[in-house]
């Protein structure tokens, strides 16, 4: 049996921890730049840029363009998503706008109203 290497490209974002968090009474308009994993669970309108980690709690309002590494949607989201390495929209995420990315996972009882396109 041949001593096989993880594909370097793959992202377990169940791994990744958030290490900040805009709670949710935080109300922000404008764009966000960011490295490190951040996690929203309050009201977002404008525009995030980041090659990491985004993730969007259940109870989060964002409406605005999305540019990310990778990104767990939980909460609703009016407006498009690209991502290079992975999306990840959870049961409770309401997503009404697009998609591009190398990766999706979509649970059971999403609503998402658009289109996906997948890149390589």
């Amino acid at each position: 049996m041949k001593n096989e290497k993880p594909d370097p490209s793959y992202i377990d974002i169940d791994q990744i921890k958030p290490v900040t968090t805009f709670a949710a009474d935080t109300d922000f308009d404008g764009e966000l730049h960011f490295t490190s994993p951040l996690k929203i669970d309050g009201k977002f309108k404008g525009k995030i840029v980041t090659k990491g980690f985004l993730e969007i709690g259940s109870e989060a309002h964002i409406e605005g363009e999305i540019i990310a590494g990778s990104v767990k949607l939980g909460g609703t989201l009016r407006g498009n998503i690209h991502a290079d390495q992975k999306v990840e929209l959870l049961k409770s995420a309401k997503l009404y706008g697009n998609i591009k990315t190398t990766k999706l996972k979509i649970a059971d009882g999403v609503l998402f109203e658009g289109h996906c396109e997948m890149i390589s």
